[in-house]
């Protein structure tokens, strides 16, 4: 499912729907058109990614910008037709190269996708966890599809099997609606016997931090908190105040005028339960916590200083900074070189918090 199939939300005629995917078209091959004139060469890796990392830098943008200029009924259509490319496109591509099968399920009333390896006719291990990932989109866009290349890449690198939570969106839902789906999907996982501490949550930009937000749900709800939390340039502190936000926005993929006030309608930008940085953190509440993040994206001074109230707070947190790099840049770059240190890393972090806890199903091994 994609926000456009669910029943409340409005849709632009067919007609309208193609228009605006021309549309989209024309923007991406202007935007690129732009790339030779803006020193495509210059960067802090080698020719080639710095060539490929402008190529990004401006498809995203022109993406975006074009998006943001839409209706919400022509956006929500423009969505509906990138997820089915996605889901054509994308199932037999990760079979292919990760070994993962993507499915649909429904956990705790939400709709999503499993990313989960393909086991051999010899495996005797079970799986060693299960991350429940929130996807990125500024809370108000993208669908699991989108990000079935990045969960399965995951999944083969640390062994787990990853639910993608297709939880409600901005503005037809704003907050707490994908707080709460992500609450019952959590919950719901919980009741079908994965342990706490065979469980991590995780996302990227908006995705992460609905990621951090429901760790604070969870710690008001009295819920057990997962092994282990990992965010990939979380969006974690809404006020948007830093110094980054303004200097950093000529480097970065996002647009200079982030929105938030679709998802916020009326909750103060700083509240704790949706600006984790601002939250009092504990150990005995918020778990061990990675975090990835570019010198040169938007959300940077925020990430910094969430970092910084982690290890006050003493709570372990594995940061990745890496300078010269954009917003969420190993799931739009994830051949470069620094994007294999960081899922590295995160196999290690993962290792450790989860995988050290694995067992044998004796019942699974053959005579």
């Amino acid at each position: 499912m994609v926000m456009a199939d669910r029943p409340e939300v409005q849709t632009a005629s067919p007609a309208v729907a193609a228009i605006t995917m021309v549309g989209l078209g024309q923007n991406l091959l202007t935007g690129l058109a732009r790339v030779p004139f803006v020193r495509p060469w210059q960067g802090p890796g080698n020719i080639v990614d710095n060539l490929g990392q402008s190529v990004t830098r401006q498809t995203i943008r022109s993406f975006m910008g074009y998006s943001l200029g839409l209706p919400i009924e022509e956006f929500r259509s423009m969505e509906q037709v990138i997820d089915g490319i996605c889901s054509v496109v994308l199932p037999p591509y990760v079979r292919g190269i990760d070994g993962v099968t993507i499915t649909r399920e429904v956990i705790g009333g939400v709709p999503g996708l499993w990313c989960r390896r393909s086991a051999g006719k010899n495996s005797r291990e079970r799986v060693d966890g299960t991350i429940l990932y929130l996807h990125g989109g500024g809370y108000i866009g993208t669908s699991p599809m989108m990000y079935a290349a990045f969960a399965s890449a995951t999944a083969k690198r640390t062994g787990c099997d990853i639910f993608i939570a297709d939880y409600r969106m901005a503005p037809e839902f704003p907050f707490p609606a994908g707080v709460l789906d992500a609450a019952s999907v959590y919950a719901a996982l919980l009741e079908q016997g994965i342990k706490p501490e065979n469980l991590i949550v995780a996302g990227d930009s908006g995705g992460g931090g609905l990621a951090a937000s429901l760790i604070s749900h969870l710690n008001v709800s009295g819920m057990p908190v997962p092994a282990a939390l990992a965010l990939f340039s979380p969006e974690t502190d809404l006020e948007l105040d830093q110094p980054s936000v303004s200097d950093n926005a000529r480097y970065d993929i996002l647009p200079w005028n982030v929105p938030t006030a679709p998802y916020l309608q009326g909750i103060a930008p700083g509240d704790p339960l949706v600006s984790t940085v601002n939250a009092a953190l504990s150990p005995d509440w918020f778990p061990p916590t990675f975090v990835t993040s570019g010198g040169n994206e938007m959300f940077r001074d925020g990430i910094r200083e969430l970092v910084a109230h982690l290890r006050d707070a003493d709570i372990e947190v594995h940061a990745i900074e890496a300078e010269g790099m954009f917003h969420v840049f190993p799931i739009l770059m994830p051949w470069l070189e620094v994007s294999r240190r960081v899922f590295e890393e995160l196999d290690e972090f993962v290792d450790s918090h989860v995988r050290s806890r694995r067992y044998i199903d004796i019942g699974s091994v053959e005579d």
